[in-house]
């Protein structure tokens, strides 16, 4: 496997707030931390991230996320949820409620990337999440040794030291199903999949074959879910003077179709969820906010 074909994979900075719904009003209730893969793991991990809250004395709140198409495995600690778990592609929007004091470790996978490591067809983990052991029955008791440790580096040391033992392998598929996962994520142009087939020279039923089996869900939904994450981060950031124009930009037939598509996902219709961002941004700035 030549390393050339996985590139080092950046770590986003602290201002990317992409895939977090509300992600303003979600920094006065968490904290969040990302580190970065080591070389052992990087072929397919993405990144590491932790996220702690302290809610004792104060109402619940509901944190909501699109999650990008790639497969976690968190360690967890909270108030009804304890232990280590393999989390599938979520293709609905993720609420979790924080409540009380409680942390979460993950490990985030590139796409492709679990489905590759293990050799598993991660369709069958889609919109699940099963324990770590009975995915990986050979933890032994790195749950508990994670759990242990107070400090993120050390929690990615434990973890690294266990995925790093598993041998490496070549898989074609793989890196096409992660080149090709790549430009759809960072090419905003990229909003059909006909455009995808074309560009990689890749049958469209080899290509759903290839992104249900690692990936977990099939090339369109993960096309719309980049695109409808980037309308969310565009939204949160002020982008509300020409809805139609993001439509447009983001793929959509017309504004009502994104709006339908958007409200069904996230929750409000998008000038709602814009307004409602740049609301939470003010009351963390203290700056003033447009009234349109």
């Amino acid at each position: 496997m030549a390393d050339a074909a996985f590139p080092a994979p950046e770590v986003p900075a602290d201002g990317d707030r992409k895939a977090i719904l509300h992600p303003h009003e979600q920094e006065r209730y968490r904290t969040l931390n990302r580190l970065p893969a080591g070389s052992a793991v990087s072929d397919y991990v993405e990144w590491y991230w932790s996220v702690r809250w302290d809610m004792r004395g104060r109402a619940p709140y509901t944190a909501e996320v699109l999650p990008y198409p790639c497969v976690h495995i968190t360690f967890e600690r909270q108030r009804d949820r304890c232990g280590g778990f393999v989390n599938g592609v979520c293709t609905r929007k993720f609420v979790r409620e924080l409540t009380g004091r409680g942390e979460t470790f993950g490990v985030r996978f590139r796409p492709g990337g679990f489905g590759a490591f293990t050799g598993l067809d991660v369709g069958a983990l889609r919109d699940r999440a099963v324990p770590l052991d009975e995915v990986l029955p050979d933890i032994g008791d790195l749950v508990a040794r994670v759990l242990a440790e107070p400090a993120d580096p050390d929690r990615r040391r434990l973890v690294e030291e266990h995925l790093g033992t598993r041998a490496r392998r070549d898989d074609p598929n793989y890196r096409l199903v992660l080149t090709i996962a790549a430009a759809m994520a960072g090419d905003p142009e990229l909003t059909r999949v006909d455009q995808v087939t074309q560009r990689f020279g890749v049958p469209v039923r080899t290509l759903q074959r290839l992104f249900r089996r690692y990936i977990g869900a099939g090339p369109k939904w993960v096309l719309r879910r980049y695109r409808l994450q980037d309308g969310a981060d565009l939204l949160a950031r002020g982008r509300i003077a020409d809805l139609a124009a993001l439509a447009a930009e983001l793929g959509y037939f017309d504004q009502a179709h994104f709006t339908r598509e958007f409200t069904a996902e996230v929750g409000m219709a998008p000038l709602e969820y814009a307004k409602n961002s740049l609301r939470s941004r003010d009351e963390v700035t203290s700056k003033v906010l447009p009234t349109s």
